[in-house]
């Protein structure tokens, strides 16, 4: 079947020549065509262009069983976001301690009482794989309305290998049912569970010893990931899990740097090529140089930052240091309940002072890129998913991070099947 969108306002983002991502000074670039067309065919995207062109590129389908035609006039087509780092899969809120964050307790303090990640494992490991497959669904399809066609879901809430294999299956039935292009990420070492409190190396043992092996066997993750910080792993555990993990064929990413500056997170990401290095609330000058010249994609969590207080990542300093940087949302329950990526387009220009052009690749195709599928997705050119939105009549692309009050996706196209 063949679909077409026509006198499209502004088509963004455009590639003729598809980068794996985007770095320093060419984040500032967007190729973007006013007055545009887009021909999808079944999933692919199949040609674009200007509308001068149409009708002459459209006698190429005068054959054609079935074309559906789509006048979005006054209207622009994005690809969609993809949001490289969640934990939607979870039992229950977390409001009470965001009283506590109102009352000034870090972090840290709040995770020393048994609240942050032991609370939600605490929830999750009383919850059957269906009450939490309802509640992801529900959270899948209302950040799908918003504009994102690809995400990464992390375990890291069950702590035991029955409750983190219970949620990666959890992951498993997510990406059979949902239209979103979903990556797993096993995140065994989100935090030392209160039986093991003490007694961290022997918690290590266990992720490595049984959980990894288990989950390679049922092959339900792509990723493995680590809380390298403060309070939670050490460089040594990080470094042990990993090598094993990678032994398995799951490729590193490391949460790092959201506590603790001269931890080693991203260092020791770099260190075995992890896709990503995600939060970097607190880095400077010895991670930036750290990560030149590698395969490594750091990736900025406003969410995280917002809700929870934090010092916000060096944004500017690593793209002028000619560095990609990815924004996602971290949706989680604890410290960023939301995952709204048109926020995080906003987040990135209001705090971050990232051009629009600049937030829209680091929401795009450079979290393609740390989720592994900037192949396929994460801008529009021929050959890659079909995957994007039509927003609403809206004035200039300067318009999507700066009117932050409200969803502007009108339409959503996932796999070249209208949502």
């Amino acid at each position: 079947m063949i679909q077409t969108f026509y006198n499209i306002k502004l088509l963004v983002q455009t590639e003729t020549q598809p980068k794996e991502r985007v770095c320093g000074a060419e984040m500032a670039t967007l190729n973007n065509i006013e007055n545009a067309f887009l021909i999808v065919r079944n999933d692919k995207i199949e040609a674009f262009g200007n509308m001068s062109d149409y009708q002459k590129v459209m006698k190429r389908y005068e054959t054609e069983d079935e074309i559906k035609e789509y006048d979005v006039t006054g209207r622009m087509i994005f690809p969609s976001f993809c949001d490289s780092h969640t934990h939607i899969v979870y039992a229950g809120s977390r409001e009470i301690e965001y009283i506590d964050k109102i009352k000034g307790l870090s972090y840290e303090e709040i995770a020393q009482r048994g609240g942050g990640i032991l609370n939600s494992s605490k929830l999750l490991i009383n919850s059957s794989e269906e009450e939490l497959l309802e509640a992801a669904w529900n959270r899948l399809e209302e950040i799908k309305w918003m504009g994102t066609g690809a995400v990464e879901i992390k375990s890291g809430y069950g702590l035991t290998t029955e409750s983190e294999l219970k949620m990666l299956r959890v992951i498993r039935k997510l990406k059979e049912m949902s239209p979103l292009t979903i990556k797993a990420n096993f995140l065994g070492a989100h935090a030392v569970p209160l039986d093991y409190k003490g007694k961290p190396a022997e918690y290590v043992d266990l992720i490595i010893n049984e959980m990894i092996p288990q989950v390679a066997t049922e092959e339900l993750a792509d990723f493995i990931d680590v809380f390298c910080d403060r309070g939670f792993f050490t460089v040594e555990d990080t470094e042990r899990i990993l090598m094993a993990g990678i032994k398995y064929g799951l490729r590193p990413k490391i949460h790092a740097n959201e506590l603790d500056a001269h931890w080693g997170g991203v260092q020791v990401g770099v260190k075995y090529n992890a896709i990503s290095v995600d939060h970097l609330e607190s880095m400077g000058e010895p991670e930036i140089e750290a990560l030149k010249g590698t395969e490594t994609m750091p990736t900025v969590l406003p969410g995280a930052a917002f809700f929870a207080n934090l010092p916000l990542a060096p944004v500017r300093q690593m793209i002028d240091a000619g560095l990609p940087v990815a924004l996602a949302s971290d949706y989680n329950p604890g410290t960023s309940p939301s995952g709204n990526m048109q926020l995080i387009l906003s987040m990135g220009c209001i705090r971050y002072r990232m051009m629009p052009e600049e937030a829209v690749n680091a929401t795009t195709i450079n979290t393609a890129y740390a989720m592994g599928v900037q192949q396929e997705l994460g801008s529009i050119a021929v050959g890659k998913i079909a995957n994007l939105f039509v927003t609403e009549p809206i004035p200039t692309l300067e318009f999507m991070p700066y009117a932050y009050g409200h969803n502007k996706v009108e339409v959503v196209m996932l796999n070249g099947e209208l949502q």
